[in-house]
C-alpha cells in the first residue's frame, strides 16, 4: 500500500476542568468547551495544529480548535454568550464614565474579544487609576486614531510619553500667580472702548 501523504500525528491527552469562562487551559492558551460544562471535567488531545475536547463519558467530540498562540483564546461563536452579560454592560458603562474615548476603546475590545477581554478591560480602569483619565483618554484617542485600540497599545503610549506632572514640577518664586495676571489684562481692557 502506498505510504499516507500526511506525517502521523501524535497527540498529548489530559484531563482538564472547565474555569467559569466556559474554556479549559492547554499550554497557557484557551479553548472554548460548549455551555453548560462549567466546573465538569473534559479529555482533551492536543498536538502542534489543533485541540480537540472530548466528552469523558462517550469519548464524543465536543469542540475542535485550531491552537492558539499563548495567553490567546479560541471560542467557537456558538459558544459565545448571545446577549452581553450584566456585568460586563456595568463595565462597560465604567469605562464610559472614565472617558469617551476609553469606553470607545473598551467598547472595540469588547466587540472583537467578547467575554474574554473583559481582564484587559479591567486594564485600562487600572491605568486610569495610575496615569490619571486623561492622560489615558488622550492615549485611547490616540490608539484609536492609529486603527489599534487595544489595552498594550494604550500601555505602552502610556509608558512612553512623560505625564504632564512630571514635566510640571519647578515652581519659581519669580513666576507670578495666574490671576495676577487675569487683573492686569481686566485693568488695561477696562479703558478701552470697540
Amino acid at each position: 500500500m502506498p505510504l499516507p501523504t500526511a506525517p502521523f500525528r501524535y497527540y498529548n491527552h489530559a484531563s482538564r476542568a472547565v474555569h467559569l469562562d466556559g474554556c479549559v487551559e492547554v499550554e497557557a492558551s484557551y479553548y472554548g468547551v460548549p455551555p453548560g460544562r462549567v466546573g465538569q471535567r473534559v479529555n482533551v488531545q492536543w498536538d502542534t495544529l489543533n485541540v480537540r475536547i472530548l466528552d469523558p463519558n462517550t469519548g464524543q467530540l465536543l469542540r475542535e480548535h485550531r491552537r492558539a498562540k499563548r495567553g490567546y483564546h479560541r471560542i467557537h461563536k456558538d459558544d459565545r454568550p448571545k446577549h452581553t452579560p450584566p456585568s460586563t454592560s456595568k463595565l462597560l458603562e465604567r469605562t464610559a464614565r472614565a472617558g469617551a474615548q476609553i469606553g470607545e476603546v473598551a467598547k472595540q475590545m469588547h466587540a472583537r474579544d467578547g467575554e474574554t477581554g473583559n481582564r484587559r478591560i479591567l486594564g485600562l480602569l487600572t491605568l486610569v487609576k495610575k496615569y490619571g483619565a486623561g492622560a489615558v483618554d488622550e492615549a485611547c484617542s490616540t490608539s484609536l486614531g492609529f486603527g489599534h485600540p487595544t489595552y498594550g497599545a494604550v500601555k505602552r503610549l502610556l509608558e512612553r510619553k512623560p505625564s504632564l506632572h512630571k514635566q510640571i514640577k519647578q515652581i519659581d518664586p519669580i513666576i507670578r500667580g495666574l490671576s495676577e495676571y487675569r487683573d492686569l489684562i481686566n485693568n488695561l481692557t477696562e479703558g478701552e472702548t470697540p
